[in-house]
């Protein structure tokens, strides 16, 4: 027994010995297959993307990803606009069978920020504009998305003929813009709506 017990000890460590090694093996196996994969996903990726802008250079359709950029707005980063928030807006709708109101919160965008105070000295007409605009409505004008956008458009419009903008209908269904007044020079670029509730 003494000689069993003297040969366990000894064989304990080469066994240790060759799972070390086995687990060392395998680690580094793992590494090898995970730094493998790693290199030819990069290499796929720039693969397509000189394949896409050989496309695009030969006339073809540009890849996905810069289609969906180029038609997003692109803004000139080194002009950020200027955001100029109207009170909310309470106020009856034109709804016969019932009666409805809508709170509204708005934003003029524009591009020049000194204009900013054109527009406060101007605010008691915009609103009265926007409130009337607004009071010849109906609830299922608003609902839509798309009279969401066409009250955009007529906010806009308004907001301009406060400023001193004669919006005139052509034939052809667009709307020229000319002075009506001395020239104010604010261009409002776009309305945006911050608070939009029909009960």
């Amino acid at each position: 027994m003494s000689a069993a017990k003297a040969a366990d000890p000894k064989a304990a460590p080469k066994g240790g010995k060759k799972r070390l090694l086995i687990v060392i093996g395998a680690v580094v196996l793992v590494l090898l297959l995970g730094g493998g994969a790693a290199v030819f996903m990069m290499m796929k990726s720039k693969a397509a993307a000189e394949a896409a802008a050989a496309e695009e250079e030969a006339g073809g359709k540009p890849a996905k990803k810069e289609a969906t950029a180029a038609t997003a707005p692109v803004r000139d980063p080194k002009t950020t606009p200027t955001f100029v928030p109207l009170d909310p807006f309470t106020v009856n709708l034109a709804d016969r069978d019932a009666e409805r109101y809508a709170q509204i919160g708005v934003a003029l965008e524009i591009d020049d920020p000194k204009q900013a105070d054109v527009i406060k000295a101007f605010m008691p007409v915009i609103r009265n504009n926007i409130l009337l605009l607004l009071s010849h409505k109906t609830a299922a004008e608003l609902m839509d998305h798309a009279g969401k956008v066409k009250l955009a458009e007529e906010i806009q419009e308004e907001a301009s003929r406060a400023l001193g903008v004669k919006v005139e209908e052509q034939d052809d269904g667009k709307t020229k813009k000319t002075r009506k007044r001395s020239p104010v020079g604010l261009p409002i670029t776009a309305v945006h709506f911050s608070n939009f509730i029909i009960q």
